[in-house]
Order: C-alpha cells, then sequence, then structure tokens
C-alpha cells in the first residue's frame, strides 16, 4: 500500500504536520524545547498540550512498538517500518484520517495521570461507537472510530488515577485496517466517512496546492524554498476559536503558538497578492483587542490577551505596503476603520507613551520594542530610541494619507505636521551626526550601542536626508554577515550566538530594512541582504531565528514570521527580474 506524494519533504522535528484550520498538529514537539520519542497530537486550545501519543505497533502477538521512520509532505504523514507502514491525512481541520497494512497502531493517552483538575479520561462512547479521550487541558475530546480492522487492546476504559489509557488496532484478514480521530467539544453525531483514504489524501493535496498558487505563483527553481515557506504559513493558520476572532496565522505550531501585534504584520504582506481576505484579518486581529487606551495587546491566542506589553508601531508602515500589495483597493469601510484603530493606537504613543513636555515617545521595557534584550536597553529600560519615532514617523504619514482619501483635509494636514514634527525632533535630539543614541527618559543621558536596533530608522527610507540614510548604510553594511543581518556586531563583546536580539538573524529586522533601504535608493545594499536571507532560508529553514555565523536555525523551527519574510522578498526580487 503506497500513497501519492503531496508536496515538498520535511522533517517533522522541525515543521509540525497540520492543515489549514486545525487547532492541532502531528509533532514530536510536545513543549518547549522538548521531543518526545513518539509522536504526539498537540493541541494548541487553552495553551499547548501533548493530548495523545500516536505509535506504530508490530502486528506479533506481543504488540510492542515498531521501528519506523517517519515522512512527511504538506498532506501526507507516514510511518514506514520494514513489514509496512501507517498513513496519516487530514480529512478536515478537526479530524484525520489513518490507514495501516503489515503495521499495527495505538492511539494512547500522552499522561498517565487523571486527578480532578488533569489528565486525560477515557471511556467507550456506545452512542457514537467510539473511543473517547476527555482532556483537562485543552478542555476537548478526541474521539477514534474503528472504520475497519480489529482492535487488538482496550486499555483503561473508565479508569480513575493513574493507569494506561488507549486503544491499538491491528489489520482484519485482508491485511489493512482503518481509523479516523476527531476533535470535538461534547457531542456529535458518529463518524461518517467522507470518502475512502485515497479521497482524503487527494484533497489535502488539492487544497494546499491551492494555497501555493495563489501565495506564491511567481516560484521557479530560483526560489526552491518557496512551498515549503507556503506549507509552513497554511499549516499555522488556525480557524476562530476563542479569543481569536478571525482565522489566524499563528506564530508556529511548536510552542510559540500566538499572534504577537508586530509579527502578523508579515503573514499579512506575504499573504495581500493572493489571499487578500486572509491578509486583511492578520493585519486586523490585534486590532480586534485594541484598548480603551488605544494600546494594541502583546500577543492573543486561543484562551489568552496579554497586555502587560506592547510591541512596536510599525503598523502604518504595513499598511502602507499592504494596500499597494492588494489586488483591489480597500473600500471607504474598511479604510475608515484602519484609520479609526490606527488614530487610536498612534494615539496611545503620543499621550500614554510621551512624558510630560517630550516631544519623542519612549519604550518602557525592550519588549515593548519587539527586540526584547538587544543591547541597546542594557543601561535602561524606560528609553527614548530612535527606531520608534521612525516608526510613528511613517504611522503618521499614513494616517495622513488615509485622511486624504478619506476627504478629511483637515486631519491630513495635522497628521503631516506631527509627521515633520516629530522627525525635526528625532535628528534633533538622537542624531550625532554619524549615528543614532539612546536616550533615558528618567536622567536625559544618551548611549549608542553596536545593536541593529539603533540602525533601524533606516525605515524612513526617502524621507531621510541622504548623508543620514547613507552613513546608516555604512554602519548596517557591519553587520551582514555571509547569511544575513546580525542583530548584534559579532565583533561586540556582548555578541551571543544564541542570544536571540544580541547576535542571531532575524526576519522582521531583515525585512525592515531592505525595505527602507531600497526606498533611500541603496538598491545594491538591499539586494544584497535579500539574497544572502533567502539563501539563509533555503538551506536552514524557516526557524526563529539564525546563528548569524554559521546559518543554524535556532529556537521554534518552524515560525511563519521568517517563512513569509522568505516569500515577501522572493516575490520582490521575482518581479524585479521580470518573472
Amino acid at each position: 500500500m503506497t500513497a501519492a506524494p503531496s508536496g515538498p519533504a520535511f522533517s517533522v522535528d522541525d515543521i509540525p504536520f497540520s492543515t489549514y484550520g486545525s487547532w492541532f498538529d502531528i509533532s514530536p514537539v510536545v513543549a518547549e524545547k522538548t521531543y518526545a520519542e513518539d509522536l504526539h497530537l498537540v493541541s494548541h486550545q487553552n495553551g499547548m498540550h501533548g493530548v495523545l501519543r500516536l505509535v506504530p505497533l508490530n502486528t506479533t502477538a506481543e504488540g510492542d512498538c515498531a521501528e519506523a521512520r517517519v515522512e512527511a509532505t504538506p498532506g501526507l504523514l507516514s510511518w514506514i517500518g520494514e513489514s509496512g507502514r501507517v498513513d496519516l491525512a487530514y480529512e478536515s481541520p478537526d479530524t484525520v484520517r489513518l490507514r495501516g497494512s503489515g503495521l499495527g497502531f495505538g492511539v494512547f493517552a500522552a499522561a498517565q495521570a487523571l486527578t480532578p483538575f488533569s489528565g486525560t479520561y477515557f471511556f467507550h462512547d456506545p452512542a457514537a461507537d467510539g473511543h473517547v479521550f476527555t482532556s483537562y487541558e485543552t478542555g476537548r475530546r478526541y474521539r477514534v472510530t474503528v472504520l475497519s480492522g480489529t482492535l487488538a487492546e482496550v486499555a483503561g476504559a473508565q479508569a480513575l488515577g493513574s493507569a494506561d489509557r488507549g486503544v491499538a488496532v491491528t489489520a482484519d484478514a485482508d491485511g489493512t485496517w482503518e481509523i479516523a480521530i476527531d476533535e470535538l467539544d461534547t457531542a456529535r453525531p458518529p463518524y461518517v466517512s467522507s470518502g475512502t483514504f485515497d479521497d482524503v489524501v487527494e484533497s489535502a493535496r488539492r487544497a494546499f496546492a491551492d494555497f501555493v498558487d495563489a501565495v506564491a505563483p511567481w516560484r521557479s527553481a530560483a526560489t526552491p524554498a518557496a512551498e515549503l515557506a507556503a506549507y509552513v504559513v497554511w499549516s499555522a493558520t488556525v480557524r476562530p476559536a476563542g479569543l481569536v476572532t478571525r482565522p489566524a496565522v499563528l506564530m508556529s505550531k511548536h510552542w510559540m503558538d500566538k499572534v504577537w501585534s508586530w509579527d502578523h504584520c508579515f503573514n499579512a504582506l506575504a499573504l495581500a497578492r493572493g489571499c487578500p481576505e486572509l491578509a486583511l484579518d492578520q493585519f486586523a486581529l490585534p486590532f480586534d483587542h485594541q484598548d480603551a487606551g488605544g494600546a494594541l495587546p502583546d500577543s492573543v491566542t486561543h484562551s489568552e490577551v496579554l497586555y502587560n506589553f506592547v510591541k512596536p508601531p510599525i503598523h502604518g508602515w504595513a499598511f502602507g505596503h499592504l494596500r499597494r500589495l492588494l489586488p483591489a483597493p480597500p473600500d471607504q469601510e474598511q479604510l475608515t476603520q484602519v484609520y479609526d484603530r490606527l488614530e487610536r493606537w498612534t494615539a496611545f504613543w503620543l499621550t500614554a507613551r510621551r512624558a510630560p513636555g517630550a516631544e519623542l515617545a519612549h519604550y518602557q521595557h525592550g519588549n515593548d520594542s519587539g527586540w526584547d534584550n538587544a543591547t541597546t536597553f542594557d543601561p535602561e529600560r524606560v528609553v527614548v530610541t530612535a527606531d520608534l519615532s521612525a516608526f510613528l514617523i511613517l504611522q503618521l504619514r499614513e494616517l495622513a494619507q488615509l485622511a486624504e482619501e478619506l476627504s478629511n483635509a483637515e486631519a491630513a494636514h495635522r497628521w503631516t505636521a506631527a509627521a515633520e514634527e516629530t522627525q525635526a525632533a528625532l535628528l534633533d535630539q538622537l542624531w550625532t551626526g554619524d549615528r543614532f543614541v539612546t536616550r533615558s527618559v528618567a536622567t536625559g543621558d544618551t548611549w549608542s550601542s553596536a545593536g541593529l536596533l539603533d540602525l533601524m530608522p533606516i525605515a524612513l527610507g526617502e524621507h531621510l536626508p541622504g548623508e543620514i540614510s547613507s552613513a546608516l548604510a555604512d554602519h548596517i553594511k557591519a553587520h551582514l554577515t555571509p547569511y544575513g543581518l546580525a542583530t548584534e556586531l559579532p565583533t561586540s563583546p556582548h555578541y551571543l550566538a544564541d542570544g536571540y536580539w544580541r547576535g542571531p538573524i532575524w526576519a522582521p529586522a531583515t525585512v525592515l530594512v531592505e525595505d527602507g533601504l531600497r526606498r533611500a535608493g541603496h538598491h545594491r545594499l538591499a539586494d544584497d541582504i535579500s539574497a544572502r536571507f533567502r539563501a539563509l532560508c533555503e538551506t536552514h529553514g524557516f526557524a526563529e531565528n539564525f546563528d548569524a555565523l554559521s546559518g543554524t536555525g535556532l529556537r521554534d523551527r518552524a515560525y511563519t514570521w521568517t517563512a513569509s519574510s522568505y516569500l515577501l522578498l522572493a516575490a520582490a526580487h521575482a518581479h524585479r527580474d521580470g518573472h
């Protein structure tokens, strides 16, 4: 028994196997930097939880675990052993189908312990004729329905306390078996197959192929990572549920399973041309949780919205690019909503984040900047930084443009004046003639660092005086390694290979710098940065960040803003080359 491949192969150690809309994946990664021996069904509702352990079994009397290698493509996951194989495909976002031949299969609760408030209870549901696991951690149920084959084992049904719980299935006389596992709330009718297993695989293959064709129609041999980048984004997209108000691209279906309030911008941009409605949903989602003071949350996920930090106001920059990428311009209602939300977000920075008498806004912690532990914040955390002012200037200019399109000339004039005043204050107070400095809100002391964050005003692009953009470009060149832009100069005593924002290469910094340089006329350097980052992804995948000196992927290895940044840069390169 074989099944046709359905896209680029990948390792489930790096990229979880999932599908568009699903809140669970199949992966050995069950917690931050934690790899289980077996693949698990891992849910991202109410947090990240490995719920079920999935185990290929020998068909001998002992039914012990079988040695099998795992192969994955976007539509099909397989365990392949010497005596047979097991295939798994998503039939729908909440249901997977499995088929086996020559191997049996076990579906077991990941945890043995069951308490009144934790663990997984297991029983046979006579109404649906399925075996059901109920998870305290996810608040959901997981039902196993045998479609063909024989139950070789049922362990721990209705058991309390500590016990092994689950089922094992083996083949009938014809040599094959099939089961379905569906995720549900309290109850649903008995499972009914939508088609053959091969039909399920073909449907999954087509769904992904349609997505790739939409978001990367420009792909070619010159962009070999495009399909896998698209899979990372597609498979990390979840349907609306809990506090997630719209279809949402999580940062990952590993442990970074949230939407942070600047990460979402890069996903929106990558989706804009091919999936415009999904792109607009990505841009809007954090704004659905905007607080009374205009601030965006730090992050949103299924059961949690955090407000203890914010993220940088790159949203004016992002929306300006987004609406130019969309196949049709936003209508007046959409523009009005974006204007109102950007106005409140900007007002937050100009009121709650400006000290009395101050012309420039400040961060309260490195986390507010998105560059959590960058060396810029080593002396103090409550600081006025040049990157923040640059992003606000771009946001003020976008508000002016939106106001003009909405026939509000007075507001357009007011926002333009505010942008010019902020830029004048930025250059007067933080530019030394060679570089930008950071200033303490408390003392007024200033300092510079060897971090790339100090150079992020290059995002102002064409709005910068030529001599300033040239000076920034020269400093940016010093951050280039063979793999891209190090976030801390490798020669700095503070450089750390796996130091988060103290050395590694990050996708958002790359995109913002590349765009600013290009808009400022530094095309050759922008081309170089784009080429190095694209080559990095093509060689080392789509990690959260990368070792700047070796290119090795670090931290979460299936990060959507990295994949989206690759798609953005690859698409722009293809269009410049006329493809």
